[in-house]
């Protein structure tokens, strides 16, 4: 029943009183994630090292010298960190076998204060994708899938159609970490933001998805996408344990000269009772082409609940975000033509057997070991900057790259608090329809309501709402101001308190693991 609590008020409580031990609970977790194989959300369990590090916790807790609220707590990590001494694979064949001799910062962050490493999760190849369907590994599967309430409403023509085609995708590229968290696997997560990779899957998949103000989170040892909007992202079953996460990992790493340089002081946040003072923006740009009705009617529900507790909420023109989504594959594909160039297959992860010359192994180990998603995105990327083409595409689409983020200033500026937004178009889709279209265009839909935030370098939390006619969760998000993650957070567990998400119930995984699942009313166990 403790794999339902919160990191504050139950889990740390439970493991400093005794009532569970750190080796107990990740003995726990690790047969959940056997029971729960099927989802795929896992690439490398590190199974031993993992029980080695809840037996020297549980040394701590017994001579009463706990490192803090994570220490003993389960972690799981989007397999695009560095992790000294477990494979990183980007799930990718170009660095399958690959051990990095290093954490990356926030892993170490982690690790310093007692938590608990189970694996590696799943993920879209080297992150591109919004599904975490392309990895090299196979698709993720959303949990939800596998619950009551989705399989209340959904009827299938057959059994076998119900078992091998009525799942439905996590989103991505951070799926298997979103899974993770929601089938109960893991306390928190970690996984990547450079388009809406972390709140997207986190819709989708009924969590908590953070993707904290750029610069605010070391990017040292996270493998590259694209270094200008990428952002460790941080996944959890409430906002309150968001907090925590973020109050472990932000702060200055000489090691990224892109982090603030500001120390960071972690926060508790406050039950905010009177929401008076807050202003709420709604974007009208927001109501994009492909928005469904359900998720429309959803958001106009959470503005009439602000203003309906006091709160002023106001309709906002972010004029710019139209063209956010041609202006974000320029840049996102320009920069991963650069990062992908390490890729050569001299230093590390996968060489080709072919010898004939250094250019006709260079070129076959890129295309044995990159997909054809990659591939074109490198393609992509390097005609937009070849010498004839480099003003008219890069530059212009950093020129409007500034436009979209003075957009939000402005409204900022206006006296607007905090945006109100959806995080995706709709519920998840099944995975035979979404795999009918190609990643990119998928990527460009699914993105649309969540990259201007990564273009800008704002702060955006997505927050599980609601249940779909189809009983599959749907996420809001939140967009803040640069570094008032307090004030995003404050609002956005004011949100959740309000809207009491209600909790999975896993049918698949009690047949497995009876007993382990507390019947509870809401999933913030915070």
């Amino acid at each position: 029943a403790v794999l339902n609590d919160g990191l504050r008020s139950q889990v740390s409580a439970a493991l400093k009183e005794g009532q569970i031990t750190p080796t107990e609970l990740c003995q726990r977790c690790l047969a959940l994630i056997k029971s729960t194989k099927f989802l795929n959300a896992y690439i490398t369990v590190a199974e031993e090292s993992a029980l080695k590090q809840a037996e020297e916790s549980e040394e701590r807790y017994r001579r009463g010298q706990p490192l803090g609220i994570l220490d003993g707590v389960p972690i799981a990590v989007k397999d695009n960190f560095n992790t000294a001494g477990i494979e990183t694979t980007c799930a990718s064949n170009m660095l399958k076998g690959y051990i990095s001799p290093y954490n990356a910062t926030v892993v170490q962050k982690l690790l310093d204060q007692g938590a608990v490493l189970l694996g590696k999760t799943n993920l879209d190849e080297f992150a591109m994708g919004s599904g975490s369907t392309d990895g090299v590994f196979g698709p993720v599967r959303n949990p939800w899938s596998y619950s009551k309430q989705y399989k209340e409403k959904s009827v299938p023509k057959s059994h076998s159609e119900d078992e091998e085609s009525n799942w439905v995708i996590t989103g991505g590229s951070s799926g298997g970490s979103a899974a993770a968290v929601s089938s109960f696997t893991c306390f928190a997560a970690l996984g990547s933001d450079t388009g809406g990779s972390t709140r997207n899957p986190a819709a989708h998949c009924g969590v908590v998805g953070l993707k904290p103000t750029y610069g605010l989170i070391s990017r040292h040892g996270l493998i590259p996408l694209v270094n200008s909007m990428d952002v460790p992202g941080i996944l959890t079953r409430c906002v309150d344990d968001a907090a925590i996460l973020l109050g472990s990992l932000a702060g200055h790493d000489p090691k990224d000269s892109t982090t603030v340089q500001d120390d960071f002081k972690p926060f508790e946040l406050p039950n905010l009772t009177d929401v008076s003072k807050l202003s709420i923006g709604i974007p009208k740009e927001y109501n994009a082409p492909g928005l469904s009705s359900e998720i429309v009617a959803l958001w106009l529900k959470a503005a009439d609940l602000f203003k309906n507790a006091g709160a002023k909420v106001v309709e906002v023109s972010l004029p710019h975000t139209r063209y956010s989504i041609v202006c974000y594959h320029v840049l996102c594909t320009a920069e991963v033509a650069s990062n992908m160039a390490r890729f050569d297959g001299l230093e590390y992860g996968h060489r080709s057997d072919k010898k004939d010359s250094t250019e006709s192994m260079y070129a076959a180990t890129r295309r044995e070991g990159f997909n054809d998603v990659v591939r074109g995105r490198i393609l992509s990327g390097n005609y937009f900057l070849l010498k004839q083409n480099y003003e008219k595409y890069f530059v212009k689409a950093q020129k409007v790259r500034r436009l979209i983020a003075n957009d939000f200033v402005e409204v900022f500026r206006s006296g607007v608090d905090i945006l109100l937004t959806p995080t995706t178009l709709s519920d998840a889709a099944p995975y035979t329809e979404f795999i009918q279209e190609d990643n990119r265009t998928r990527s460009a839909q699914d993105d649309v309501l969540t990259q201007a935030a990564n273009m800008a370098g704002l702060p955006a939390i997505s927050v599980p709402t609601a249940l779909s006619e189809k009983g599959l969760p749907v996420g809001l998000q939140f967009i803040g101001r640069s570094f008032q993650e307090k004030q995003l957070l404050t609002v956005a567990k004011w949100f959740e308190k309000q809207v009491q998400f209600p909790m999975i119930q896993l049918e698949e995984v009690k047949r497995h693991d009876s007993g382990v699942f507390q019947h509870q009313k809401s999933a913030s166990f915070s």
